[in-house]
């Protein structure tokens, strides 16, 4: 199912007034008597509204997006054109319209075939604006995150829809590393040594979400009034995530001269990892979340087998207590 564009005079205009006005101001004597910093600034929220324009501009160029041929949905049901919707879509630049021809049936919700050539999400948010939302929550507070969006890109996503972005990006994860650990069980090709890798790190938790003896801990100690330590660290307060990953690979042996290079340009590249596994968790039963044996690379994932043997170990994986 494909959309065809909608020419219009000039969807470009806009955006070639707009970029006439920067040049115009940059030309100008109030332009000469500001200050560099001050400048930047300026031209930082002009530039952002002229790339919005240009988007809006190219998006405007591909409406209705009228298909090209019938239409039906998946279960097979022909779908007949409807008057042209319009939505809304939260961009990095800021919000740009987007009017494209609807395809429906009684008692079917509306297809449009512009949504599906533009690969537009069903929700406000950009894709590109969910990816910067998701890297924004991984450094910081959501408040935080929230300030940097807005100050340096020309979105605008309000805390709730914020949260909500944010679980939308993780809700693969479980699957993720499953369909990860399904295709390493099924790899034939294994190399004779076998990693293990394995880190950890206490994490801060709300008091509903601790280990129920952690929680009685902590409940004694805030009635000592010493429940923070110095160093910023804070007591019966956390449980461990863990981060653990296994894999193959061949030998590499190198000489002296491989490992002090003359130049870092000149260093050698080592054999790639093989058979990879990673598992994740945070303060489950194991090291990580799903069990199993994550050094059970060989054997199927069967505790006490003979892969995991060799590593000196039977039975399931242990994690530091939380």
């Amino acid at each position: 199912m494909s959309a065809l564009p909608c020419p219009l005079a000039d969807p470009f205009a806009a955006a070639d007034q707009a970029y006439a006005t920067i040049t115009e101001f940059l030309r100008s004597e109030e332009a000469w008597q500001v200050k560099h910093s001050e400048l930047e600034r300026q031209l930082d929220g002009m530039g952002r509204e002229l790339m919005r324009k240009l988007l809006q501009a190219h998006l405007d160029l591909r409406q209705p997006g009228q298909a090209i041929e019938p239409v039906r949905d998946a279960a097979g049901t022909a779908l007949t054109p409807t008057p042209v919707h319009g939505r809304s879509l939260e961009s990095i630049f800021g919000t740009v319209e987007v009017a494209r021809t609807g395809y429906g049936a009684a008692g079917t919700p509306s297809l449009h075939p512009l949504d599906g050539a533009l690969n537009l999400p069903p929700e406000k948010y950009s894709l590109e604006v969910r990816r910067r939302v998701a890297i924004e929550a991984a450094k910081s507070s959501f408040d935080e995150g929230i300030k940097t969006l807005e100050m340096y890109t020309g979105a605008h996503v309000p805390k709730r829809q914020f949260e909500q972005q944010v679980i939308g990006a993780a809700q693969d994860f479980e699957a993720f590393y499953a369909d990860r650990q399904t295709r390493a069980r099924a790899d034939p090709h294994t190399a004779p040594i076998l990693v293990l890798t394995v880190d950890g790190k206490g994490v801060v938790m709300r008091p509903e979400d601790l280990r129920e003896p952690t929680q009685r801990a902590a409940a004694a100690r805030a009635k000592t009034f010493t429940a923070r330590l110095g160093g910023r660290g804070r007591l019966h307060a956390k449980r461990m995530a863990s981060v653990a990953a296994i894999y193959t690979v061949e030998p590499f042996a190198r000489t002296p001269q491989q490992i002090l290079p003359e130049s870092p340009t000149l260093q050698e590249t080592g054999p790639r990892a093989a058979t990879a596994r990673a598992q994740t968790g945070l303060g489950q039963p194991g090291a990580v979340a799903g069990g199993g044996d994550p050094g059970d690379v060989r054997g199927g994932g069967a505790p006490g087998s003979d892969a995991t043997k060799a590593l000196g170990r039977s039975g399931r994986w242990q994690s530091p207590a939380d």
